[in-house]
Order: structure tokens, then C-alpha cells, then sequence
């Protein structure tokens, strides 16, 4: 398995599976168009964002969507992970891990000091998170008032 930065090639099929990432992501409450994905994506690599990939024998295994955005209330830059998805089928190994280690050493070697992501609470992979040393900063609730 190789991990490496996804090249204008890739992104038609990246682009392709992200409904089901944000899905999956979203724990089935989700599913955006194609458009909307599209739309979503470049606005974040129009404003630096990447791509890591996990590929073998030429497939796309995964990916980490990371970039950079602004603390809310002191404007320090800071990296952040978009999404992070693993195929179905190559689940389990240890790639999602992988991913993450590189998007992070990506951000250190640009001198960032902190990495930030979002991911919903009921959400598997925020023990993975957790396990990586991201640690809550923030709460977001929901009330369905219908």
C-alpha cells in the first residue's frame, strides 16, 4: 500500500465516491449529489486543499481531504481535515491511520501547530481519533424541532 498526494488524474474518482464517504461519514444522513460534492471539493483545493490517497496495484484505497482554515476567534492558521474516508472493502487495516499520519506530518512540516477535524459523535473512527490524541475542543448540539 502507497500513500501519496492525489494528482488532477485521480480526482474524477475520488469525486465519484464521496456521496457514499459523507454518507458513511455522515452515519446515513446524508447523501449529496455528485454536484454538490463538486462543489464542496473545489472550494477547498481552490483554497489549497488536498488530497492523500491509499492506493495499491493502481486503486484508490481511501483518501484524507485536508487543507487549512483560521481559528474562529484569533485567526491563527490551522490544518484541517475535511474528510477522511477507507473503501468498504479495505476497512479495518490500519490505512485510515496511515492517511491521517501523513496529512498531520504534512502540516508540521509547513509549521503548523494544530490539526482540527469535525466528525459526528456516534461516529467509529472518533475513537480512532481520540486514540491519535485529538481531544474534544468543541460541542455542537441539534434540536429537531418538527
Amino acid at each position: 500500500m502507497n500513500i501519496r498526494k492525489a494528482d488532477h488524474s485521480d480526482l474524477n474518482a475520488i469525486v465519484s465516491l464521496s456521496p457514499q464517504a459523507i454518507y458513511d461519514g455522515t452515519l446515513g444522513e446524508v447523501m449529496p449529489s455528485n454536484e454538490k460534492v463538486e462543489s464542496l471539493v473545489q472550494s477547498i483545493l481552490d483554497k489549497g486543499g488536498f488530497y492523500f490517497i491509499a492506493e495499491e496495484k493502481g486503486e484508490i484505497l481511501g483518501w484524507v481531504l485536508a487543507g487549512t482554515t483560521k481559528d474562529q476567534f484569533t485567526e491563527e492558521p490551522i490544518g484541517f481535515i475535511y474528510e477522511l474516508y477507507i473503501r468498504q472493502p479495505y476497512r479495518g487495516k490500519g490505512h485510515s491511520k496511515r492517511l491521517m499520519n501523513a496529512a498531520i506530518e504534512h502540516f508540521q512540516e509547513d509549521g503548523f501547530t494544530e490539526v482540527r477535524l469535525s466528525a459526528k459523535a456516534e461516529n467509529p473512527a472518533v475513537r480512532m481519533y481520540e486514540n491519535m490524541g485529538f481531544t474534544t475542543r468543541t460541542v455542537s448540539m441539534s434540536l429537531s424541532i418538527k
